[in-house]
């Protein structure tokens, strides 16, 4: 079974699980319902900006979808992420993602969970990164973090980036 497959089964059962139809999560992520349709079916290839998009709609970590498929590249206008750990707590879940940013691209990300933060330690380059209303210049060898329950960008404006992302989502207890 190819990843968009693999990617595809686990959307539709966190899906199901919560009880959403496909409308609902379509409208839910302003994903469009046949676009959706086809990545459950894994006709198609998700890329990071929709799989961002549906685990925000769906209470879910971005691994909880990728599944244990570490290095495995997930691309979008911007940046291409291969996960490489998930860490759960009882308080948080933790992603680590190895990311390159390509020169003089800008990626807009919606906004996250309640409580989400994420942390970039810039290895290469010069980043752009932070709350689209005021991201930062971050350089090699530094690091910042923001809160990424806000919209918020990804961007290269001198080069390409290397970079380690860090995204820790806070587990909602009922």
């Amino acid at each position: 079974m190819g990843l968009a497959e693999q990617v595809g089964r686990r959307l539709k059962e966190a899906r199901v699980e919560q009880r959403l139809s496909l409308s609902e999560l379509a409208r839910r992520s302003m994903i469009g319902k046949g676009t959706l349709s086809e990545l459950e079916c894994g006709w198609r290839n998700p890329t990071l900006e929709t799989l961002y998009a549906l685990t925000t709609a769906l209470g879910v970590p971005l691994s909880s979808i990728l599944g244990p498929a570490k290095r495995t590249v997930i691309s979008g206008s911007a940046v291409d992420a291969v996960l490489t750990e998930r860490f759960e707590h009882a308080d948080a879940v933790t992603e680590v993602f190895r990311i390159g940013i390509r020169a003089d691209a800008v990626q807009e990300s919606a906004a996250h969970a309640p409580g989400t933060q994420e942390h970039i330690i810039v290895l290469r380059g010069t980043a752009q990164v932070g709350a689209v209303s005021s991201p930062h210049l971050v350089r090699t060898g530094e690091h910042i973090q923001w809160a990424a329950d806000v919209p918020h960008l990804y961007g290269a404006p001198s080069g390409d980036v290397e970079a380690v992302l860090i995204v820790r989502y806070p587990v909602v207890h009922p």
